[in-house]
């Protein structure tokens, strides 16, 4: 038996606007960058290790593992929707017929009948017993099934996606704390270098006061100068602690102390980059991959929406054992009972939901149509920002050097011009401040380039 009703007019296919256009540089690959700029950010020993242990033991990161768990269990739903369900069925029940209606008029004549056997009889009240197999089967007419495996493999692709994004912040993130603290023990190194180069002046000045050769002032600046630079020491080691502190909540562990590479092994920038922006690594960052896979997902979804303006067409046959008796139930073969129902349908007074379902799938495909732009504008800015940033701390690194180079030796001048009597105390002061300045300037500068570095990874998308 099959029953249909009138079917309705389906809305109007999507159609969005057009797409930024990703600017493409010629000579720019892939490889070029990563043997030219990455390959030394990322070479330290111990900062791989603390990479590892936080993809293994981030809690961020465990917990997308799972999202991506529960959008794979979504995708296999969807992807078995059309099959046929197929449910074994134990049923029992009773029914009372009232003697002026079909069923109880049809029954009493039954009985009365001499052609039936003393088994056949109907009892009154009715019982209805069967055990067999039940089934249901969505035909995929319109392709709706087909839109919503589309969509629902899209998303869990975008999982994925959303997983390698938190695990490109999570690298990118470590190694700036790792930089971060790398640049704090050059800093601290920087210091107490110079504290043991004030005490020893210190010891000078206080010689040439004994002499006859300084006065009380003199001593008291150079004692001013060393105190001050050693308060600045503490100040470093709070923060060093701090960095270590936050790098370890990152690894997913309690504070304890992080092991890095001596100061000595942190020197060598990494090599000069060429400028420009290379098109097709910003189209592989997660981000803009998750955004385009959304995007996919939320048009598969206005293509089932549309289709469900359609009629639908399902067929739910069954076969089994059927009896009104529970001693008969089983008698092969006469109690055995089959039998398929096609029904097609389409809606008619739901309309309205339907047709609003339809205006969410379309607004939502518009939201993520937008969201995929604004990430590939996002993801240009970032890392033209970030090309910016290293080139030019590069270039200020290297100017940096020579002046720490130049302050230094005027530092030997002036203690050898002090010792002989041709500079004055306040001369040594100002030349220690300023070659204390210019080599804590030139760590910040290195630290930049590599902070540039790691920003540059995270703007193409990691790897």
């Amino acid at each position: 038996m099959a029953t249909a009703t009138v079917a309705c007019s389906t809305q109007k296919e999507l159609s969005l606007p057009e797409r930024i256009t990703v600017p493409v540089i010629t000579g720019y690959t892939a490889d070029t960058l990563s043997l030219h700029t990455f390959s030394q950010v990322f070479s330290d020993p111990h900062l791989r290790t603390l990479i590892d242990t936080a993809l293994h033991n981030n809690f961020d990161l465990l917990s997308a593992a799972q999202r991506v768990t529960t959008a794979q269990a979504n995708l296999m739903m969807a992807k078995n929707a059309w099959l046929p369900s197929l449910n074994v069925a134990l049923s029992a029940g009773v029914d009372k017929y009232a003697d002026y209606t079909l069923n109880g008029v049809g029954n009493y004549d039954t009985n009365l009948s001499p052609n039936i056997s003393k088994d056949q009889r109907i009892p009154g009240p009715t019982p209805e017993y069967f055990a067999g197999l039940r089934s249901s089967w969505e035909i995929d007419l319109w392709g709706k099934l087909k839109s919503q495996r589309q969509a629902a493999y899209a998303r869990f692709l975008g999982s994925r996606q959303g997983r390698r994004l938190l695990i490109t912040q999570i690298v990118a993130g470590v190694t700036g704390l790792y930089y971060e603290l790398t640049a704090m023990d050059n800093e601290l190194a920087i210091i107490q270098r110079n504290i043991t180069l004030q005490e020893t002046a210190v010891a000078t000045v206080h010689i040439q006061k004994a002499g006859g050769r300084a006065t009380e002032l003199a001593v008291q600046q150079f004692t001013a100068q060393l105190l001050s630079t050693q308060a600045l020491e503490f100040g470093v080691k709070q923060e060093i602690a701090s960095l270590e502190n936050q790098l370890n909540a990152l690894l997913g562990r309690l504070p304890q102390p992080i092991m890095r590479s001596a100061v000595k092994d942190a020197q060598v920038l990494p090599g000069i980059i060429k400028s420009g922006i290379p098109g097709s690594l910003l189209l592989q960052r997660p981000d803009v991959q998750r955004a385009e896979l959304e995007l996919t997902a939320a048009k598969a979804d206005v293509k089932a929406a549309r289709a469900a303006f359609l009629p639908s067409f399902t067929i739910t046959p069954y076969a089994g054992f059927n009896a009104f008796k529970a001693g008969l139930l089983f008698q092969s073969p006469a109690s055995i009972a089959w039998g398929a129902v096609g029904n097609l349908a389409a809606p008619v007074f739901n309309k309205k939901q339907i047709k609003a379902q339809y205006n969410i799938s379309t607004a939502n495909a518009y939201t993520a149509f937008y969201d995929y732009q604004q990430a590939i504008v996002n993801g240009y800015q970032e890392v033209a920002s970030a090309l910016n940033k290293v080139e030019n701390q590069q270039e200020a690194f290297t100017l940096k050097s020579k002046e720490v180079l130049v302050l230094q030796q005027a530092v030997s001048t002036a203690n050898i011009l002090f010792t002989t009597g041709y500079a004055n105390y306040l001369e040594v002061i100002t030349a220690q401040k300023s070659v204390l300045e210019a080599e804590l300037a030139l760590v910040t500068t290195r630290r930049n380039v590599y902070q540039g570095m790691v920003s540059l990874y995270r703007a193409l998308g990691g790897g």
